[in-house]
């Protein structure tokens, strides 16, 4: 299993080599481990699909953030990211990128361990699922389009037809609707992964990058307003959705 430390300053990032040092003793277990003082470089080794399992990151650093390189690795696969900083001011939109763990410097050995031992458990559990591939079926003019539930950014009710908006850019586009919106998507609506936000948009909270003041900022750039009587709501699902990920 592979692991990148990141941290510009030298003397954190040397403390927490030792703290991963002791985790690898009292679980006679090892590591390949990978040090950065430097966050660009990381940031530019995911860009080049060049990944670890586990990333500990300082939040706040220049150049790139620590949520920089979160956002990135929520694009590229499934890793777990663990971040340590002397700040709390960011750490909502550390869970907004699924971080595992987020620990306030100085970080104890006893809270240090329990964090790698989650963040270990959760990429073996990953590595060994086997994921049900469910379909959600589009009528469309060239005919019937299936369409996997976990390529879904999100669907929208445009002018009586859906709108498919997939994660490779593509939308697929129904024909003309007869039924109301909330009947063609009821099926997949009761799929826990997908939450209403509004009258005219059905949401993957897989590709929730954050929720902020009314607008559910997704991972492919788009914005999709959340209604006002669907706004409690919307946050309680998305926050229990992310708890769940990393239980």
């Amino acid at each position: 299993m592979k692991i990148v430390i990141c941290d510009d300053c030298r003397e954190d990032l040397i403390k927490v080599e030792r703290l991963l040092l002791s985790y690898e003793e009292s679980h006679d277990t090892q590591f390949e481990v990978e040090k950065y003082s430097d966050a660009l470089q990381v940031y530019h080794k995911i860009l080049q699909n060049e990944l670890a399992d586990i990333y500990i990151l300082d939040m706040i650093m220049p150049e790139k953030t620590g949520i920089d390189i979160g956002n990135l690795l929520e694009k590229s696969g499934k890793c777990a990211v663990i971040y340590i900083t002397s700040s709390d001011e960011f750490a909502l939109e550390a869970y907004g990128v699924h971080a595992v763990r987020y620990l306030l410097k100085p970080v104890s050995e006893e809270v240090f361990a329990e964090a790698m031992g989650y963040a270990v458990s959760y990429i073996s559990m990953n590595q060994n699922a086997v994921v049900q591939d469910i379909r959600y079926p589009v009528k469309t003019r060239e005919g019937l389009v299936s369409v996997s539930y976990s390529d879904i950014v999100y669907i929208e009710n445009a002018a009586r037809a859906l709108e498919v908006h997939l994660t490779d850019g593509s939308v697929v586009r129904s024909i003309f609707i007869r039924k109301s919106f909330d009947e063609e998507i009821k099926g997949i609506a009761e799929c826990n992964s997908f939450v209403r936000v509004h009258k005219s948009y059905l949401v993957n909270m897989n590709y929730i990058r954050s929720l902020i003041q009314g607008v559910c900022f997704m991972e492919d750039g788009r914005n999709i307003p959340i209604s006002k009587t669907r706004a409690s709501d919307v946050k309680k699902e998305y926050l229990h959705f992310v708890s769940e990920q990393y239980r």
